[in-house]
């Protein structure tokens, strides 16, 4: 293979730690040897900025550049600025969680308040959102334009939310489905690969050249976008498909397999 990465994207939870934000030793070895190549890596995730320095923290680095939210926030990172916004997009949410909530009215919902965590109306299942929690009312939440909204059913499936996801019509906006009742909304348009757009344009990098690994629904623009995509072995059939390769699964420390083909 000819592919050599300019620029490397990963996403976090089902790629770099599992779902009790464990890492796996190999992983951050690895990833740590990446950057120690001049590779610059970029977290792109749906986590909000508190989750992704969690990450970063994780693996050592002091200063860089992430892509959170899905998207919709770009943000520098350093001893000297924590956190540093860059590239922010918003919209109105009102009309799209009023619509969600006609047919799962008891869900949770969360909105982002920018470098600090979460605004609620009620609380998420342990460990789910990472930040500050600050309790508010519906009509709180979206009085104005937000970054991101997700809305949360533990007494649903992901099966199910996809389904009401394409029945209802979520006009304005872009959404993704989680693995579990996890209905991420978002501005329209906006995706990891519009966020990493943004990174690749400030660094100089052509999007030809970025190597990007993820494993959720939310992975599927930038496994496109990127110039060489690479799906995570316990991805499911739609995210594997929108990618040029799949690596192992998390379990198997997948990234470690794809990374040392450059190592």
């Amino acid at each position: 293979m000819t592919f050599v990465p300019k620029l490397l994207a990963l996403d976090v939870d089902g790629t770099l730690v599992d779902w009790d934000n464990v890492m796996s030793p190999a992983v951050r070895a690895t990833v740590r040897a990446a950057a120690g190549t001049g590779l610059p890596v970029v977290i792109a995730t749906g986590r909000s900025a508190p989750g992704v320095l969690n990450v970063t923290d994780m693996l050592g680095f002091e200063d860089g550049i992430a892509v959170a939210s899905n998207g919709s926030v770009v943000f520098t990172y350093s001893p000297q600025a924590r956190f540093e916004v860059l590239h922010e997009v918003t919209f109105d949410a009102s009309e799209a969680v009023k619509l969600v909530l006609e047919h799962v009215p008891d869900a949770a919902v969360a909105v982002e308040e920018l470098g600090v965590g979460y605004r609620i109306n009620k609380a998420f299942p342990d460990g789910e959102i990472n930040g500050e929690m600050i309790l508010q009312d519906v009509d709180q939440l979206v009085a104005e334009p937000v970054t991101r909204v997700i809305i949360r059913s533990p007494d649903s499936s992901a099966e199910e939310f996809a389904e009401l996801a394409r029945t209802i019509g979520l006009s304005g906006t872009n959404y993704f489905v989680g693995y579990t009742a996890w209905l991420d909304l978002a501005p329209e348009g906006v995706s990891k690969a519009s966020g990493l757009d943004v990174v690749c344009e400030r660094l100089a990098v052509d999007p030809a050249d970025v190597l990007a690994i993820g494993d959720g629904h939310n992975d599927v623009e930038m496994l496109r976008w990127a110039g060489r995509g690479v799906a995570m072995g316990q991805a499911p059939l739609n995210v594997q498909a929108a990618a040029d390769d799949t690596t192992e699964t998390l379990a198997q420390d997948g990234v470690v397999r794809e990374l040392s083909r450059y190592l």
